[in-house]
């Protein structure tokens, strides 16, 4: 879907490579937080037939949202429910609402607090996919899904290498890792999932998504299957869209994919507003996957 830059890399990271001779980068963790093997979960046949994925930790700390969620009457009501339990427990009321509907919560002296947040860094993804935001998110991948990235502004081939370093830097960087983002984005997760289970094609199917590339740089092609099918390594956390013709607009060759409803983030219709609106566009935990590759 987007084009990622690779800022220069900085002197830290120049010196950790100077120090340790790179080793090829390995796919995931030995361990994660789902129960399942990073290699299986990684697998075209994990995606061929899902089985759920769940954080077994969420439900038991967060019980009074799903109390909410099983009390709810439709969607609506349950992104409600959502909303209400993350304005609560992490001050995000003001964020999640529409610009023209905020109060003004900007303190006496004229200065704005920063508050970490979901949404921010999916704003920031929407920029680029390669930036601090999307270390973040990516390293929430890698924590609970044990998926390593392959790619952030430039391929991570080897470990290390300057974009593992940059990656690595970025994604602990103390700007975006305050007001508990990892247990924001477990949330998000776990609504997503209990929304497509809900109203969706449940823990067992697939949605038809389509990505546009100009090139196969980050998507890496394993193995050719024919003259429009391959086996293809997608990045620990990829952007795809719904819609065939939006995928067009970001490149001339557009890949077609079967994925698993278990391995989707973040919808486009699972919040009313968000900064992905408009492309009709889904994360996805990556992996290898057969892909159909046509071009325009």
């Amino acid at each position: 879907m987007m084009n990622e830059t690779a800022p220069p890399a900085s002197p830290l990271a120049l010196a950790l490579l100077a120090e340790e001779p790179p080793r090829p980068a390995p796919q995931g963790h030995s361990s994660n937080m789902i129960g399942i093997p990073t290699a299986a979960l990684a697998s075209p046949a994990f995606n061929l037939a899902p089985l759920p994925l769940d954080l077994p930790h969420v439900r038991p700390t967060c019980a009074s949202l799903f109390e909410m969620l099983d009390e709810a009457e439709d969607q609506a009501d349950a992104v409600r429910a959502f909303h209400a339990y993350m304005a609560a427990t992490f001050c995000l009321e003001a964020e999640q609402r529409d610009p023209r509907e905020r109060p003004d919560t900007r303190p006496a002296d004229g200065t704005r607090r920063f508050r970490s947040s979901y949404l921010r860094l999916l704003r920031g993804w929407v920029f680029d996919t390669g930036n601090a935001e999307g270390a973040v998110l990516k390293g929430w991948v890698e924590s609970r899904f044990g998926l390593l990235p392959t790619w952030h502004g430039e391929p991570i081939d080897r470990i290390p290498c300057p974009a593992w370093v940059r990656y690595v830097e970025q994604k602990m960087g103390s700007r975006f890792h305050g007001n508990a983002i990892h247990c924001q984005l477990d949330l998000v997760y776990t609504f997503c999932q209990w929304v497509l289970r809900a109203h969706g094609p449940g823990a067992g199917g697939h949605l038809t998504l389509y990505r546009g590339v100009t090139s196969m740089s980050e998507d890496q092609i394993l193995e050719r299957r024919g003259k429009r099918q391959a086996l293809v390594r997608l990045n620990s956390l990829t952007s795809f869209t719904g819609d065939r013709t939006i995928a067009d607009c970001f490149g001339d060759r557009i890949l077609t994919v079967r994925v698993p409803a278990t391995k989707i983030v973040f919808f486009d219709g699972l919040l009313p507003r968000h900064p992905l609106k408009g492309e009709a566009e889904y994360l996805v935990i990556g992996g290898d996957y057969l892909v159909e590759m046509s071009t325009l």
